[in-house]
């Protein structure tokens, strides 16, 4: 779903641009008053951890691969307003290092990867719970049947952006019909994914799950419980070896959205910052491509972390000041 420069048009970028950055301005001023010390930390992993596993491309079918988008996942464990800045953060990163996705294409991007799947992803999860059982299980459930669908709406969402900013002659319900089809397979890994991750959390600090804060105390304390610092160490080794080692394992096929553009004739263009440090999330000059990948993901990963802990503390800083 990283959209490179060129896929949309230049009236669109802008457009999805002020959009990007009007909804952000404002989840960020209204975050500024909401936010808890303790986040901080857990913002900041899970901003790595979607980083380190978007790295990990899977095989879905006839040669196509998809990776976690994580805005639910990301939603579910903080809240829709905070998953979705988490992750930007990723979105942007990936961009500027990593050359991963276009700098002009940042605005639809990030609707398409972080807002409409935070956002979308969590009134999807919000509806599961109301049918699902007020327990573990039922949290579990939600979380992967709404991450699953979210990757199904951020296909659309491209696809309604092409119908306005298309810049080759294929038509629009050809492209929605294709991107539909693909990330409905991607969508199953990206619900078994979100489901086994917030799991986990639930099973170490189900305090923490933004999610589940409305299922019974006496379930929070039956549950396992560690110290938050144990919890972000276990949770910071966890995500550094998917970024250097599971991501080793990733498959070479196109995504969804590139398997679309090979199939219909939809072409981009080159990030300038191709040929950078870490570009294509290796090292250059390096020529062991494992070590190079290992690196790269690494790097990324504290970069990722830092950035989305530290936005995090600067907001509370800010409101801190204006108390």
């Amino acid at each position: 779903m990283h959209a490179p420069d060129g896929f949309l048009n230049a009236g669109t970028a802008v457009a999805t641009g002020a959009v990007s950055l009007g909804v952000l301005a404002a989840t960020l001023r209204n975050l500024g008053t909401s936010l808890k010390e303790r986040q901080a930390p857990l913002a900041g992993i899970v901003a790595a951890f979607v980083f380190a596993a978007q790295m990990f491309n899977f095989p879905v079918a006839a040669g196509t691969s998809g990776h976690l988008l994580g805005g639910a996942l990301a939603a579910v464990l903080l809240g829709p307003a905070l998953g979705s800045v988490v992750v930007t953060v990723v979105v942007v990163v990936q961009a500027l290092i990593f050359a991963d996705g276009g700098l002009t294409a940042l605005g639809y991007n990030i609707i398409n990867m972080a807002l409409v799947t935070a956002f979308g992803g969590y009134g999807a999860y919000s509806l599961f719970r109301k049918v699902l059982p007020a327990n573990r299980g039922g949290v579990i459930g939600a979380t992967g049947l709404a991450a699953g669908l979210s990757v199904v709406l951020s296909a659309m969402a491209f696809s309604l952006e092409w119908l306005f900013g298309a810049t080759a002659p294929v038509p629009f319900d050809k492209v929605f019909g294709a991107m539909v089809s693909f990330h409905v397979l991607i969508g199953v890994g990206e619900g078994v994914i979100s489901a086994l991750a917030v799991s986990a959390v639930l099973a170490a600090r189900p305090d923490l799950v933004y999610g589940a804060r409305d299922i019974s105390v006496s379930f929070k304390r039956g549950a396992g419980r560690v110290s938050r610092r144990v919890f972000v160490i276990a949770a910071l080794v966890v995500t550094l070896v998917v970024a250097a080692v599971v991501s080793q394992f990733a498959v070479d096929s196109p995504d969804g959205l590139e398997r679309v553009a090979e199939d219909t004739g939809i072409l981009g263009e080159a990030n300038p910052l191709e040929g950078s440090v870490f570009s294509d999330y290796a090292v250059a000059g390096l020529e062991n491509p494992t070590l190079s990948l290992a690196i790269a993901g690494i790097v990324g990963t504290l970069v990722v972390l830092s950035v989305g802990w530290g936005l995090i503390v600067a907001l509370r800083r800010r409101k801190d000041k204006t108390v």
